[in-house]
């Protein structure tokens, strides 16, 4: 069975045009005496390798540079001077060269929040100390005064040879980005190139991996250890050809699909199902400032050009006769909510609906859903779903990790009831005439297949992966995937290390197995994302909202059509909520 958008939501997604698909490149520019300049083999590769170039001067005012970057596809830090190292807290060597303090501050910025937003970044010679030095790791000052002296001999790392000639070997890593993009041009693994540079990379911190090192050791490419576009090379690629000219193809051809990835946020709602970050409130949060307790804010959520997310009020199992009572538990943090909204009321606003969301949208807001994770909110009062429906909620779990008085879990469950029980009944059908949907994420199988039954609607699963992939009671079987498909309903994928693998760490290529298996097994419209933010989700290479576009760009890469990836990104969601709120107006 084939869905599509409701014609009444057509009308307000073709409001955003499509755009010209060229990147537009920056390059930072030198500084001297008092010119900002740039050596033309910069811009004449990206010219040949399909993009448009653009000169970025070093200026360090923060919301100009972020301006800035708001307009660009793609990053290339280029070579110069060395960096002042007290920029990282260490004493300047005799050793060190003349340095570039125009320079320094406005790339160390460019460089953190291009990074923040995900843009694509080839960094060159310098350009690679940058991405260090920006991104928390360590540059040498003097290679000759760092490495031990019977190793300094092996290498003349600062040639006198023209800027064309090669004059070293550099040994790249398998597996890697920038082996793949020299495949065929190596020699047993190794590539010529030239050198200009007597500081280098000492290390790279947790954001990148090493990839090709000289034959004394020395750091001379790393790429993004967090599945993002960025390679920095110690060499200078744009002197060497066609040969150099790969570095800046791969770039263009990055940048070109993050420009993809961009517009499509601008013209398509995305929607993450599931969030947990009201649980920090309490903490003093502040959702309207970047606050690295939380991966879920304003701030983020802009960056990674994030419409929309359901905050859900999650209700612990030791809320049952505790002092505060399950319904006011959630009052309160949808009073909380209530007030953020208040407060930026320019930025973001509540939605209840699909045309609330893209209406918001429209006018440059972001959106906040809410939800009731755990029905213990519900206690054992029918009456109380139609109070949370007038607090605006679009969707209840049923259950968390526990048994409650709506039905079993799938985890630390009793089998308190055998799968829903009479009252769980009860609170569904009222939540079908209510127009709330019901998420079965956390439910035991019994359960859900009760539910399946009960519900006169389609039914939800806002963060739930597969068990095929990840043998966990929390994940749904390939036959409950079916199931919940033939019913018309959908499964949206999560971040969280455990559903995700049995052991090592997670990443974004994880999530995305996931995804393509519930795709595989259900079809492309039954799924989602709901990324169990500020609740143990993320993952490396989706770890907060900012990487939101991290998703897009496989997607892209993958030659998922825009409206499949419409779909994935909440359409599938929108329409169950559209229908299921329908049937409220009918009912």
């Amino acid at each position: 069975m084939s869905y599509r958008t409701d014609d009444a939501l057509r009308p307000l997604y073709e409001q955003f045009p499509e755009q010209d698909d060229r990147p537009l490149i920056g390059l930072s520019a030198n500084y001297k005496d008092g010119e900002a300049c740039l050596t033309d083999r910069y811009y004449k590769q990206v010219v040949a390798a399909g993009g448009i170039p653009v000169l970025i001067p070093p200026v360090g005012d923060a919301r100009l540079v972020a301006d800035t970057l708001q307009r660009l596809d793609g990053i290339i830090l280029t070579g110069g001077g060395d960096y002042n190292p007290l920029w990282c807290g260490e004493a300047p060597s005799p050793r060190l060269h003349g340095i570039n303090a125009e320079r320094d501050l406005p790339e160390l910025l460019l460089t953190r929040l291009a990074y923040n937003r995900q843009l694509p970044m080839l960094g060159i010679c310098r350009g690679i100390q940058t991405l260090a030095m920006a991104l928390d790791g360590r540059v040498m000052q003097d290679i000759e005064e760092a490495m031990p002296a019977e190793t300094v001999r092996l290498l003349k790392h600062s040639q006198d040879a023209a800027r064309d000639e090669r004059t070293h070997l550099v040994t790249i890593q398998p597996d890697t980005l920038l082996y793949n993009i020299y495949n065929g041009r190596l020699d047993e693994g190794q590539l010529s190139v030239n050198s200009f540079h007597h500081q280098a990379v000492a290390e790279t911190g947790p954001r990148f991996r090493v990839t090709a090192r000289a034959t004394d050791g020395v750091i001379e490419a790393i790429e993004s250890a967090e599945h993002k576009p960025v390679i920095g090379v110690q060499w200078h690629p744009e002197w060497l050809g066609d040969e150099g000219l790969l570095l800046f193809r791969w770039l263009t051809e990055e940048a070109r699909l993050f420009a993809r990835a961009k517009d499509f946020h601008r013209r398509h709602l995305t929607l993450d199902t599931h969030c947990d970050t009201p649980m920090f409130f309490p903490q003093g949060i502040r959702f309207d400032r970047r606050d690295e307790r939380i991966l879920t804010d304003l701030h983020k959520m802009t960056d990674g050009r994030l419409d929309a997310t359901t905050m859900v009020a999650y209700l612990p199992q030791s809320l049952a006769g505790g002092d505060t009572s399950p319904r006011q538990y959630a009052d309160n943090i949808f009073d909380k909510i209530d007030e953020i909204v208040t407060k930026n009321d320019g930025f973001i606003a509540l939605a209840r609906t699909p045309e609330e969301a893209l209406r918001n949208k429209r006018a440059g807001r972001k959106s906040i859903f809410t939800g009731i994770e755990n029905g213990l909110a519900i206690e054992d009062d029918i009456r109380n779903v139609a109070h949370f429906a007038g607090r605006g909620i679009v969707y209840i779990t049923l259950c968390h990790n526990g048994d409650n008085r709506i039905c079993d879990s799938a985890s630390k469950t009793e089998n308190t009831h055998g799968g829903v029980s009479d009252f769980g009944a009860e609170v569904i059908r009222e939540m079908n005439r209510l127009g709330i949907m019901v998420d079965l994420s956390h439910g035991g199988e019994k359960s859900f297949y009760d539910a399946l039954d009960i519900s006169s609607m389609p039914i939800v699963c806002s963060h739930s992966n597969c068990r095929a992939l990840c043998d966990h009671p929390r994940n749904l079987t390939d036959e409950q995937l079916r199931a919940l498909a033939r019913k018309g309903g959908v499964a949206h994928t999560t971040l969280y290390h455990g559903f995700l693998r049995k052991d090592g760490e997670a990443t974004i290529l994880d999530a995305l197995s996931h995804l393509e298996h519930a795709i595989s097994i259900m079809g492309i419209d039954h799924v989602g994302l709901g990324t169990d933010f500020d609740g143990d989700g993320g993952v490396t290479g989706f770890a907060d909202a900012s990487e939101a576009l991290q998703w897009t760009m496989p997607l892209l890469r993958r030659r998922y059509s825009e409206e499949n990836i419409r779909k994935i990104w909440g359409g599938n969601w929108l329409r169950v909520m559209q229908q299921v709120q329908q049937n409220r107006k009918t009912t």
